[in-house]
């Protein structure tokens, strides 16, 4: 202990000493370990954090699947049979996972996405309460509520006085039991529900949402989610086994439904399973990515130390030749690379808080609440620690063991004793070509990505992208019954269409570009042997397509429909091609399972779900015809094109809405660019990391490539002075050392672009229009790194051209 505290001390005083290379090596580290640390943080938060409850190991998710090996929620006949069954689980709780309400009382109705569990759910999560309770067994079917941590704080200004007190819930009163911990959000990864309630109360919060009670407790209506805890010694492979005996049981008691079905069990907070690959092959790549950037920074150092060995070769030989044994010389100098390293990684941490913070910024478009901040927890402190500690141990470990294998005879005479005689490749060489090679790996992904922002961005998406405002409100939740919901939609339209400055406004269910809508296959009417399409499906009033600037190619648009009349429908010019290829749509008929819709137009194609779509066939309904036939939208949207001022159009618009009904919520407001903004948040976020990364590469290998052309004339002063007294050009001295850094340069390239070609074949996913091998990317990337190559060696060459030959053949 005594010897490292002396080691410590010692290797303080000597970095003190070199407050530029601290710097400089405290930077690029810092850098490096900044862009894992902000990676790794998307996984520690989305892959390893397990949720805040009791004994996170034993709480299960369980799903039904299906034969294909898909996943779904339960049916709750299905759930009850296994809660009363199952032995393996001391608890199964049942929960849905959003349920939409609206808050009245004091300030402004305000919507609210929250969860209906049974009774049995805060027990089971073993759930410690900020204040009050979870509900109690006799309060299944009670107007009870346990409030979001976050939504005690900033609706009701965390009142300490809460428990006990009634709130409004979509015009019930409701009496809070409960608030839950801050760190509890649910237990998807990703939701963010903001109350609870008991399952058995659901139809009186949210009638239209629940749905029609009969068919909710069928066997075939998957809708609830299920968690269970685990017995205490009972392991998760034994209710695996457990709950495929019970699967079969139920198989045959149930051939009709249960035939088909089986049971998966995972660990409570996994991401789901749609989405895993996806997500796990995204992290992936940029920690692939971020890896580069580092190795970037340590080649970078690497060099920075070796220079400085270089210098130290006089010290490190009258060390040894005074007895100095090479092990603590090595130990002394791995210590200074740790120490280096850790530094960097304090900087890291900083820069990561910062980044974690920035990238909160990009709103993901959700008409429900995500969770997706990003935090510098435990985990990614432990991460950066060992991450600084590595790195330091593997740029340090090089320039350590040649450092303190000097050739004496020369060191002790000045010269150059880390210099080995005959040698054309070295290290300083290999790690710039490497260098170099990451930064085309790095460069050519920011350029595929930016690339592929362009190119979404360039796309056309079929309607009105300026100038128009959206509203959303949900009347279901207020108890509306449809022909009120009607009678309300039609009446807030035309109060909207009478503000001054606005040309005129629509409703529907859905607005393009919001992530998906209900698909069915549909054929013509007569052809029932045609290959029925996928169809995306639509509500819209009278005005939708003028109001969002959707071309109509013939026909008529919606009029004042009889809800009770025949169905008519309006086709996009994708499904009319599909249908009726060699007929007149108008007129025909489309029949969707039971209904029959009559073709009363055909409109121009839409990005519907995403930019980067291939065309999809759309059918638009008729609003006055649908409203409350489908009770698992998300809420009406109310749009208007105005000539101008979306900023107090959203005031009157609110305005308008609240005089029809003051307790209405009004939310999810946004303007039309704001609402194709967020639809391209994935390609803006690429584009902004990989430009980070790939900026932050190029500039580590271009000081990496200046510093070691910089050291080559350094060291060939002498021979660049005799060669100008012996009548050398100054332009041929030039080109000698251009050419040293060129050469790396091409070296470099033919091996970064092969490497380059084969890491863009993970992001093909990713990109909108543009292909891994885009031979754009793949033309500009080498020319403008060669360019910034040719400068970074230019300055050092005309450096030696300026060479005294005077000084230097006087040089000893």
């Amino acid at each position: 202990m005594a010897q490292l505290r002396q080691d410590l001390s010692y290797t303080i005083r000597r970095l003190s000493k070199t407050p530029g290379l601290v710097l400089a090596v405290v930077f690029s580290i810092g850098l490096g370990i900044a862009a894992n640390s902000t990676i790794f943080s998307m996984v520690s938060r989305f892959v390893l954090t397990p949720p805040p409850v009791g004994d996170p190991g034993t709480l299960m998710t369980l799903k039904t699947t299906d034969k294909d090996g898909g996943t779904s929620p339960f049916p709750w006949p299905v759930y009850t049979d296994l809660r009363d069954q199952a032995k393996s689980f001391s608890g199964l709780a049942a929960y849905d996972e959003l349920v939409p309400a609206s808050i009245g009382g004091k300030g402004e109705p305000e919507r609210l996405w929250g969860q209906a569990a049974t009774a049995n759910y805060f027990d089971v999560t073993q759930l410690r309460m900020t204040l009050g309770r979870g509900f109690l067994p006799s309060e299944e079917r009670q107007q009870v509520i346990v409030l979001g941590y976050h939504l005690w704080q900033r609706r009701f200004a965390s009142d300490p006085a809460i428990i006990g007190q009634s709130v409004t819930l979509s015009g019930h009163p409701y009496t809070v039991v409960g608030v839950a911990p801050p760190v509890f959000r649910g237990l998807d990864p990703i939701l963010d529900p903001q109350y609870w309630v008991p399952l058995g109360n659901i139809e009186t919060l949210a009638p239209s949402a629940a749905g029609n009670t009969g068919v909710r407790q069928g066997r075939g209506n998957h809708w609830v989610a299920v968690t269970g805890r685990l017995k205490a010694g009972t392991t998760q492979t034994q209710a695996t086994n457990e709950l495929k005996t019970l699967a079969q049981n139920f198989a045959k008691a149930y051939p009709a439904t249960d035939k088909d079905t089986g049971f998966s069990i995972d660990r409570a907070g996994s991401l789901p399973a749609r989405f895993k690959s996806t997500i796990l092959l995204f992290f992936a790549g940029l920690s692939i990515v971020v890896l580069l950037v580092l190795a970037i920074a340590c080649a970078n150092v690497v060099n920075l130390l070796l220079a400085n060995a270089a210098t130290r070769q006089r010290e490190m030989a009258v060390r040894i030749a005074l007895g100095a044994t090479r092990r603590l010389l090595l130990r002394q100098m791995l210590l200074e690379s740790i120490l280096l390293a850790l530094g960097g990684g304090l900087v890291g941490v900083a820069l990561s808080l910062w980044a974690t913070s920035a990238l909160a910024v990009f709103h993901i478009p959700a008409p429900v609440p995500l969770n997706t901040t990003l935090n510098v927890d435990w985990r990614v402190l432990l991460y950066t620690f060992v991450l600084s500690v590595g790195t330091g141990l593997l740029f340090g470990l090089i320039p350590a063991l040649i450092a303190t294998r000097p050739i004496l005879t020369s060191a002790l005479k000045g010269e150059d004793a880390l210099a080995r005689p005959g040698r054309r490749i070295t290290l300083r060489n290999i790690l710039v070509v490497a260098q170099i090679a990451m930064s085309i790996v790095l460069l050519s992904a920011t350029g595929l990505f930016l690339r592929s922002l362009q190119h979404a961005s360039t796309i056309d998406i079929g309607f009105r992208s300026r100038d128009v405002l959206m509203v959303s409100v949900d009347p279901r939740v207020h108890g509306y019954t449809p022909e009120h919901t009607s009678q309300f939609l039609t009446q807030m339209r035309e109060r909207a269409a009478a503000i001054p400055g606005v040309i005129s406004a629509a409703a529907t269910d859905s607005v393009p570009l919001s992530g998906g809508n209900r698909s069915d296959g549909m054929v013509a009417e007569g052809n029932p042997k045609q290959q029925a399409p996928i169809v995306e499906m639509y509500m819209a009033t009278p005005g939708y397509f003028e109001t969002l600037g959707i071309p109509r190619i013939a026909g008529r648009d919606f009029a004042n429909e009889s809800p009770t009349g025949p169905k008519v429908a309006v086709i996009n010019k994708a499904l009319a091609a599909q249908l009726f290829p060699s007929e007149n749509p108008i007129g025909q008929h489309v029949r969707d399972g039971g209904d029959l819709y009559e073709v009363i137009g055909v409109v121009g194609n839409i990005k519907s779900r995403f930019i980067a779509e291939d065309t999809r066939p759309v059918l638009f309904r008729s609003l006055a015809q649908t409203t409350g036939s489908d009770p698992s939208f998300l809420g009406y949207t109310l749009i208007v094109h105005s000539e101008g001022d979306t900023v107090n159009l959203l005031s009157a618009v609110r305005q308008q809405i609240h005089a029809l009904d003051p307790a209405m919520a009004v939310y999810n407001a946004e303007t039309i660019e704001e609402h194709i903004s967020s639809a391209l948040v994935l390609p803006r976020l690429a584009g902004t990391l990989f430009g980070i990364f790939g900026f932050i590469g190029l500039v580590l290998a271009t000081i990496g490539l200046y510093g070691v052309m910089s050291y080559a004339v350094s060291r060939r002063t002498r021979e660049i002075g005799i060669r100008i007294a012996l009548g050398a050009q100054l332009a041929a001295i030039q080109r000698l050392i251009l050419r040293q850094g060129m050469i790396l340069t091409v070296i470099a390239l033919a091996v970064g672009l092969p490497a380059a070609l084969a890491v863009a074949k993970l992001f093909n996913s990713f990109l909108y229009g543009v292909r891994p091998h885009d031979i754009v990317t793949f033309t500009i990337v080498p020319i403008f790194l060669a360019t910034v190559a040719l400068i970074a060696c230019g300055i050092p060459a005309r450096r030696a051209a300026k060479v005294d030959p005077q000084t230097t053949l006087r040089y000893e």
